[in-house]
């Protein structure tokens, strides 16, 4: 690999640069285990062929008022639904249903079938619950939830129902993919690395947006977070002391800046 190749490849590299990153997946996947075994859910529900087209509903104690969606990141090739249950905590305070959605990965997927795949997935889940639909996601899946917030990726009917959107450490533009070692798996051309890039195109206006990314994040996030927030002229949340692995932790309680705006 070429010093270049590397300086581009490390520009989207997160646990090289965060101090015991190798601890955070197994603490994932244990909060997630335990949230599962305690709150009442529908697991892998199926809402497609594939085998990672399902999703996760867990469900308030009273009847919910409306319907949260979170899509994980994992850079679009990596990680599951199921490493990320106990970041419904939230919105379950709130009084929200919570859905979790999975979806198939790269290779096996390109991003354009992924982004499809979640707008199924967000739809099957909305016919369970009643009431707004809120979505966030983090890293590949704030991508994936911005393009839920463009026009003709969700259905009318669904659509109609989303008012809020959070894209958590988005990555806006999927240009510089192109030159990364990782597209050897993504598999991006320039045609859908356009077509896949909210920057490059227009959020439904009726839709209230916040982009949030930590202080303490790669450079390059910065700018994807930064770039999302100027194309769509939306509100930009700097995190203080924050970096990519534990930005989403205002997902799991109830009274955080993340949460009093989705819920609001």
């Amino acid at each position: 690999m070429s010093a270049s190749q590397k300086e581009r490849d490390d520009a989207y590299e997160n646990g090289g640069f965060i101090p015991g990153a190798e601890n955070y997946p197994p603490k994932w996947e244990a909060a997630a285990q335990a949230f599962r075994d305690a709150i009442p859910s529908e697991l892998d529900v199926s809402y497609g062929a594939a085998e990672r087209q399902a999703y996760d509903l867990f469900f308030p104690e009273d009847e919910p008022k409306g319907l949260f969606a979170f899509v994980h990141g994992g850079y679009w090739k990596a990680r599951s639904k199921s490493d990320w249950s106990h970041f419904a905590t939230g919105a379950l305070a709130h009084g929200f249903a919570a859905a979790l959605v999975g979806y198939p990965l790269a290779p096996q997927a390109r991003i354009s079938e992924i982004t499809a795949s979640v707008s199924a997935g967000i739809a099957a889940a909305a016919t369970k619950v009643d009431g707004p639909l809120r979505l966030a996601g983090h890293s590949a899946g704030g991508h994936l939830v911005a393009r839920m917030a463009m026009p003709g990726v969700l259905s009318d009917d669904v659509a109609a129902r989303v008012d809020r959107v959070m894209p958590i450490s988005p990555l806006s533009d999927l240009r510089p993919f192109l030159d990364l070692s990782m597209n050897d798996v993504l598999q991006l051309d320039a045609a859908e690395a356009e077509a896949e890039s909210p920057v490059l195109g227009d959020k439904r206006g009726e839709i209230d947006m916040l982009t949030v990314v930590g202080s303490q994040e790669r450079p390059a996030f910065l700018d994807q977070n930064r770039w999302l927030a100027e194309a769509w002229d939306i509100e930009e949340l700097i995190l203080p002391g924050r970096h990519h692995f534990d930005i989403i932790d205002g997902l799991a309680s109830k009274d955080t800046p993340v949460m009093r705006w989705l819920m609001a």
